[in-house]
């Protein structure tokens, strides 16, 4: 059996607004949609990496997600700064201070790491 990762889906106050903020953050490109409860982004380069589905729910998140995303930058400091700078926020989920990793969070509050690349 073969089994591809098509999409992951996020649940989301605001789709539209989401799925433009992680467009920005990750390069890719804002996909149409026929349903206004539904909103897509897709690799701009048309990579092997999954699309996003943001997915309209009528309630705010309130506890940490059970699954997030890792993302593995070239450079994690300037990463980091760039994502702050269009909305991101740093989020302390119990970290001891020395991982190598940075908890942010999405304008409406989804945890990430930015992680330092691999060399």
């Amino acid at each position: 059996m073969t089994l591809k990762i098509q999409c992951v889906t996020v649940d989301a106050r605001d789709p539209d607004t989401l799925a433009a903020w992680w467009a920005e953050a990750l390069g890719y490109t804002v996909k149409e949609m026929e349903d206004d409860d539904e909103a897509a982004i897709v690799p701009s380069d048309r990579g092997k990496d999954p699309a996003i589905l943001f997915i309209r729910v009528p309630d705010d998140k309130h506890v940490k997600n059970r699954l997030h995303l890792d993302l593995i930058p070239d450079d994690r400091d300037a990463e980091v700064a760039r994502l702050e700078s269009i909305g991101a926020t740093r989020v302390d989920i119990g970290q001891a201070g020395d991982e190598s990793w940075v908890v942010l969070a999405d304008p409406e509050g989804n945890e990430f790491c930015v992680l330092q690349p691999r060399h």
